[in-house]
């Protein structure tokens, strides 16, 4: 049986001989910098509401009851005063390295972009971009969090997120980028998810290589498909890797 260390050593192996690596990542990487994970025991899906968040967060529920979702959305959602983490910062390393092709991230805080990574599939969305419904004129979270009731355009029109509800499908040029980069890979290092969120978790069927990392906290379905498994916090673990 491995220990960490050994297998920490492993990775920093794969790294050094790597040069397509992409990372595949969830909420589990921002934890860190302490935006609230959904399923974890402390995380959203536990805390009480008068609906749970995952009909909050659909795409019926913001067009009939917007004031509600955006009283849960500026208390629960808009983490503006978060800070990359190690793992951003490594990542952002390893892009810089020629190391790494891209971050494909479940994420919707643009924590990856802020450490400097340029190549990011975000396929949730963004809360940093929304957008009026009527005209189409852009606004920063900065707008949404100091708004009050439902954010309105100046034409009128009613404001939203640029991020994936539940009942709204995927951007398929994210999509398909993220599939593009996963399936010429020479490595794809999997981090703090726990590959539930489909169509998101679907991807890494995508992937062709023989070095699948799984860097989680706890176990996912795809633990015995990975050819080195570590148990974790991503951020503790990749601030051991070396550029």
């Amino acid at each position: 049986m491995e220990n960490l260390n050994d297998k920490i050593a492993t990775l920093q192996k794969w790294v050094d001989e790597c040069s397509s690596i992409v990372f595949f990542g969830g909420a589990g990487v921002s934890t860190e910098s302490g935006i609230p994970d959904f399923r974890s025991v402390d995380g959203l899906y536990n805390q009480k509401y008068d609906w749970p968040p995952e009909e909050i967060l659909s795409h019926t529920f913001f067009m009939n009851n917007p004031v509600e979702f955006y009283r849960f959305y500026r208390d629960k959602m808009l983490c503006l005063d978060a800070k990359p983490n190690a793992a951003h910062k490594k990542l952002a390393e390893l892009e810089a390295a020629g190391k790494l092709t891209s971050v494909v991230t479940q994420n919707i805080d643009g924590l990856h972009q802020a450490a400097g990574s340029k190549r990011v599939w975000e396929l949730h969305g963004s809360v940093l971009r929304n957008y009026c419904m009527s005209c189409g004129k852009s606004y920063t979270a900065e707008d949404i969090l100091q708004s009050s009731g439902v954010p309105r355009c100046t034409c009128g029109g009613m404001i939203k997120p640029d991020v994936v509800l539940y009942e709204e499908g995927l951007d398929s040029r994210v999509m398909n980028g993220a599939v593009r980069d996963i399936s010429r890979a020479d490595m794809l290092i999997i981090g703090g998810t726990s590959l539930a969120v489909y169509p998101a978790a679907g991807l890494i069927r995508y992937y062709r290589g023989r070095r699948l990392v799984l860097i989680n906290k706890s176990a996912t379905p795809y633990d015995s498909h990975a050819d080195l498994l570590i148990a974790g916090p991503i951020g503790k673990i990749f601030s051991q890797i070396h550029v």
